[in-house]
């Protein structure tokens, strides 16, 4: 089977994937309580919501280009921000293939060193996308440990019960340290056979490359910006689930949720990003209306509006803003 057979079927799997995870998410569904539910909603606020999604990319394009500075300081806002949000619509469609799409644009635009090569390889490039991913990646887990504790009742005993299993708790921490370890075991094997020539040494100084890319964020200046959007991002995140509650307002069993909880809502979101379906369509609805109904004890149907509300709002925004930006950067800013 050739290389493009194997995308087709890894890419047709995850959405089949996401299409079963829909229909299971939604067959439990009261469509009149649903729909009674929805003609309370706020629309302004769903608007604010996609207004809030509108300057999280904006912040994320801009905070990505601080990454990818130290490998060429002529990228521009424009470029990295267009980049980003298409690289956002690609992955509604092919999960994880705008992060390579987006590195494709950026290369496209990245000066040439004196033999002609562009500054921002796409090894180098990569290594920037895995550090701005796994950034947000490293603080969600934190956060999470941190409200599994502060929040055990509640939190906690829902995410461990829904991850582990009630018979074995410490499951999923075996399983991320296997996961770790086996990481690590990799890159310590490619390392003692980097000498070796051929296919290895190309496979080294592939993944050098990428940690090379990774590294950039120490020759940053001015990190403390870095610093700075990575909180406004948070902020916009916690402003988007926010902003869904407030929309749902009107509806008792919203009516009661904190800020606090709309910032525990959000973090469980950031959960669903791990699985890899087309724009997160079944995960992010399961996951998100499970804890609804798991912790604050929100009909499944309540429930399930809220996943909508936030989901597809975002999805219009990412497949807009995706439209715009390659419109722009691909006919208007030709190289």
């Amino acid at each position: 089977m050739d290389k493009k057979a194997k995308n087709i079927l890894h890419y047709s799997f995850w959405a089949v994937v996401a299409v079963v995870l829909v229909y299971f998410c939604l067959r439990s569904v009261d469509w009149t309580q649903f729909g009674e539910a929805l003609r309370h909603c706020r629309w302004e606020y769903v608007l604010l919501a996609m207004l809030f999604g509108v300057l999280g990319l904006i912040v994320r394009g801009l905070r990505w280009r601080r990454l990818l500075l130290p490998l060429d300081a002529s990228t521009s806002a424009v470029t990295s921000i267009n980049a980003y949000g298409i690289g956002n619509a690609v992955n509604l469609v092919v999960p994880r293939a705008g992060d390579v799409v987006r590195v494709g644009y950026v290369i496209n635009r990245s000066a040439q060193d004196q033999e002609g090569r562009r500054l921002v390889g796409f090894n180098k490039g990569l290594g920037t996308v895995v550090m701005d991913r796994g950034l947000d990646v490293v603080l969600a887990i934190i956060i999470a440990v941190v409200l599994m504790f502060v929040e055990r009742e509640h939190f906690g005993s829902w995410l461990m019960g829904s991850f582990s299993g009630a018979d074995s708790k410490s499951n999923i921490w075996w399983l991320l340290i296997g996961v770790l370890a086996f990481l690590v075991g990799i890159i310590i094997l490619l390392w003692a056979l980097r000498k070796k020539g051929g296919m290895w040494s190309k496979v080294w100084q592939f993944i050098a490359g990428i940690g090379h890319g990774i590294a950039s964020i120490r020759h940053m200046h001015k990190g403390w910006l870095f610093v700075l959007d990575t909180i406004l991002i948070w902020i916009f995140l916690w402003g988007t689930s926010a902003s869904i509650v407030w929309a749902l307002q009107d509806i008792e069993q919203f009516a009661s949720l904190t800020l606090a909880d709309t910032f525990l809502i959000m973090i469980i979101g950031c959960i669903t990003t791990a699985i890899p379906v087309p724009g997160g369509f079944g995960a992010y609805h399961g996951i998100v209306a499970g804890a609804l109904v798991g912790i604050w004890g929100i009909p499944l149907s309540l429930a399930m509006i809220y996943a909508t509300l936030n989901h597809e709002s975002q999805v219009v925004v990412n497949a807009v803003c995706g439209i715009v930006t390659y419109i722009h950067e691909s006919f208007i800013r030709k190289p």
